[in-house]
């Protein structure tokens, strides 16, 4: 393995426990949250264990972070700035399915703010569970239609319509309609 890899997956388990104290879970409300065993939670956290993508996914998804966040390399510039032109969007892994996440702003490690141009197919859903995680998101819609519940609250969001909430609130988010929905999503990610 070489030093880089080595470096990054070593600063895994250490991302993973303050990501998961700054939520205020235990290890047992993030094992549920994520469908991961609290003892391989354990194990990541104090670098026994190298998760695999499947379990980083999912651990990433319950804390409402992407998986980059995880294996983004630490940032060297105090003040950064990043330009992403046309056609050149990194894609966002998500645990999510159904859902594309093509980049148009730095990575979290670098910004509190993260956005994506987001693609959701007819039918793709959030998931059975609540969503629920620090952190502010703005979906704005472009084209199709999304519905949001937020506290129970039903919002149906079609081309022009944007919605602005926290994320402690509980939520869940689909496309009820018969052709993809695309919209500019942006989260914002307490410290």
């Amino acid at each position: 393995m070489s030093e880089d890899l080595s470096r990054i997956v070593s600063e895994i388990g250490p991302k993973l426990r303050d990501l998961r104290k700054q939520a205020g879970l235990s290890l047992q409300q993030l094992a549920v949250k994520a469908d991961v065993s609290a003892a391989a939670i354990h194990k990541i956290e104090q670098s026994g264990m190298v998760p695999t993508i499947t379990t980083l996914l999912k651990i990433a998804g319950a804390l409402g972070r992407p998986v980059a966040y995880f294996v983004d390399e630490a940032e060297t510039v105090s003040d950064p700035t990043v330009l992403v032109r046309n056609g050149e969007r990194r894609p966002i892994l998500t645990s999510h399915t159904g859902i594309d996440l093509a980049g148009i702003s730095g990575t979290y490690g670098r910004f509190l703010l993260a956005g994506a141009r987001a693609t959701v197919v007819p039918g793709a859903s959030s998931g059975d569970q609540w969503l629920e995680h620090p952190g502010e998101e703005l979906v704005y819609v472009l084209e199709g239609e999304l519905e949001f519940v937020v506290n129970d609250q039903t919002h149906l969001l079609a081309p022009g319509d944007s919605l602005h909430f926290r994320t402690v609130q509980r939520h869940s988010w689909r496309n009820p309609g018969t052709v993809d929905a695309v919209a500019l999503w942006m989260a914002l990610r307490p410290e």
